[in-house]
């Protein structure tokens, strides 16, 4: 009873930070997830609670969604988290995400160095939707290599955010429906999906309510700092 409580409050905590810097939660939960139910459980679990995290993300600022990025995002992302998800159970990831962890590192300092900055076009999108869609199929999330992307487009924090997780919905969407072909999604993973779902419907509205009153400066610092202990947590994994 005390560690279905402990998930619920951490699910509700990870949901509050993705919606307030687009990612983030999935790396906090997942390893709670792991000590509870073991890994392979935990990847579908987690994977079900995003969907309710992401759409709920999604309405929240339905209104500033930028379809254009979206669409081309997505466009290679699907078919790469279907390829990554196949190679889930069989593909050890760690120098994937050693690779993945350097790069969101060295994308904080070159930002902080007030380097010129370079905003992402059609193709660079394009280009991160299939990197983020391949590492969240094999590795089960990859958020902030997805924020990342997004960042680079110079949007506003809440389009930014919603428009992310429209993606994020999207890859969790493609995963989920190959990861029940393969059986790896039964009862007690759907159980603890849609328990955490609930908890991070709540953690995303409050998210929200933090983004609209932050400033840009701000949400920007907070969003590196994710960045950061993302990178490294990547890196030590």
């Amino acid at each position: 009873m005390i560690s279905i409580f402990l998930i619920f409050i951490a699910s509700f905590i990870a949901a509050t930070i993705s919606g307030a810097a687009g990612f983030g939660g999935a790396f906090l939960l997942l390893p709670i997830l792991t000590n509870t139910v073991g890994i392979k459980s935990a990847i579908p679990i987690l994977t079900i609670g995003q969907l309710f995290g992401n759409a709920s993300r999604v309405w929240f600022g339905r209104n500033e969604l930028k379809w254009r990025y979206i669409l081309l995002f997505t466009l290679s992302a699907i078919p790469m988290t279907i390829a990554g998800s196949y190679l889930f159970s069989e593909v050890n990831s760690s120098r994937i995400k050693f690779a993945i962890g350097l790069f969101l590192v060295f994308l904080v300092l070159y930002r902080r160095a007030k380097i010129k900055i370079i905003t992402l076009k059609d193709k660079g999108i394009f280009i991160g939707g299939a990197l983020t869609g391949f590492l969240s199929g094999i590795a089960g999330s990859a958020g902030p290599l997805g924020a990342a992307f997004f960042l680079g487009l110079d949007l506003k924090a809440t389009a930014y955010v919603a428009s992310e997780a429209f993606t994020a919905l999207a890859i969790h969407i493609t995963k989920i429906s190959v990861y029940r072909k393969y059986s790896l999604i039964g009862e007690v993973e759907l159980y603890y999906g849609l328990f955490i779902g609930m908890a991070m419907v709540c953690g995303s509205w409050v998210g929200k309510k933090i983004i609209t009153k932050m400033s840009k400066d701000k949400f920007l610092l907070i969003v590196d700092i994710l960045l950061i202990i993302s990178g490294f947590q990547l890196i030590i994994s």
